[in-house]
């Protein structure tokens, strides 16, 4: 499968690529000219200088990098964020510091991952009654977890 990439501002930031021959994401860069600092429970939007087309069916979900999720503390708030076949803007990044301590993001450091699936679109059916299961109506915490 094939999706355009443009890449926009260019402050060093490179194609996506997959790291390894069994990587399921590609990672995503700080397009950034210097860098961003994070307090503990701030939250920024950080650019990748990226615009992707992809075919229709298809959409995008913008996930943490797990190793700057352990090592530092920072996440990605909307998670997983979803890019439609139809968004042509630049895709950015909600990052969030979790940790006690500042993080400082560094100019085209990974700070993301972006992973692709298909989309199956559903027909709603209104009905008046839905069938019995086991589960019922348990929610959260309903087996004790």
């Amino acid at each position: 499968m094939e999706v355009e990439v443009k890449i926009i501002h260019f402050q060093g930031v490179s194609t996506p690529e997959y790291q390894t021959e069994g990587s399921s994401g590609v990672d995503l860069q700080a397009n950034i000219t210097k860098s961003v600092s994070l307090k503990p429970l701030e939250r920024v939007l950080i650019p990748t200088g990226i615009k992707i087309e992809m075919p229709t069916g298809l959409e995008a979900q913008i996930r943490p990098r797990s190793g700057l999720a352990l090592k530092r503390g920072v996440s990605c708030l909307n998670t997983p964020g979803t890019i439609d076949a139809d968004y042509r803007g630049e895709i950015k990044v909600l990052m969030v510091n979790l940790s006690n301590e500042e993080v400082i993001l560094a100019p085209r450091e990974r700070i993301a991952q972006m992973v692709f699936g298909k989309i199956e679109k559903v027909n709603f059916k209104s009905v008046q009654n839905l069938s019995d299961t086991k589960r019922g109506h348990g929610g959260y915490g309903h087996t004790g977890t």
